[in-house]
């Protein structure tokens, strides 16, 4: 009763998706952004921030939840946890090859007096070492690039429910323009936005470490789309 045309636009984009009506939510923050989650589409919930609201007009507004439902119909939420579950169970891993050196290193050298004990422990200390360092890098990174793979491959399936790149397109050069920064969030959660609320920087070392791919990128995809006249 408070946002119908929120409500209605859900609606909308639930009908041309074919995905059961999600829970909707508002979100008291200036700031323009909006997210979904749930581990499958009959436990979906779109979010969306009082900012949004304010700046997008209603093709905006459609393309932002087209892009948040497609987000349910390709079980994003779902991929990004196995994400998360292979960097995690990687991390692991790495700290018991570290325990494992440490303490097996220690035993061996006490029970042999072999002149060669000395130098191969050392190597594998050094590359316990650096399993310990680059593992979890490498997993971060991993999680980082299935993030923006399926940010891309939802702005391609939000145009496919809309058949109007223009409205997304339009949408993210909102965001693009805006400077307003969600005040409740974190590094665990910056994946869901349909835009990051993290700022790392524009160095290519931090770049490689986004969730989102660059919003000038996104815009340009879709621009592409919409002077090909392709609805997806």
């Amino acid at each position: 009763s408070t946002h119908p045309q929120l409500l209605n636009v859900v609606q909308e984009m639930s009908l041309a998706s074919g995905l059961p009506m999600p829970k909707v939510a508002v979100i008291d923050d200036p700031a323009p952004n909006a997210f979904a989650t749930g581990r499958d589409p009959q436990h979906a919930t779109v979010a969306v921030t009082t900012g949004l609201l304010e700046k997008m007009n209603r093709e905006q507004l459609q393309g932002v939840l087209a892009h948040e439902l497609s987000h349910v119909a390709n079980r994003d939420t779902l991929v990004a946890t196995l994400a998360v579950t292979i960097a995690g169970t990687l991390a692991i891993l790495c700290d018991l090859a570290w325990r494992m050196s440490l303490f097996g290193g220690s035993s061996s050298r006490r029970r042999s007096s072999d002149s060669n004990a000395g130098p191969l422990q050392a190597v594998l200390l050094v590359v316990a070492v650096l399993a310990i360092v680059i593992a979890p890098l490498a997993a971060q990174l991993l999680q980082a690039a299935v993030s923006r793979r399926r940010e891309q491959l939802a702005d391609a399936t939000a145009v496919s429910y809309t058949r109007n790149p223009a409205g997304l397109r339009s949408a993210l050069e909102v965001l693009d323009a805006d400077s307003t920064v969600v005040r409740h969030t974190s590094r665990a959660t910056s994946h869901l936005w349909i835009e990051s609320p993290l700022d790392r920087g524009a160095s290519r070392f931090n770049r490689m470490f986004d969730t989102h791919p660059p919003l000038s990128e996104r815009i340009a995809v879709l621009r592409e789309m919409e002077r090909s006249g392709a609805p997806s």
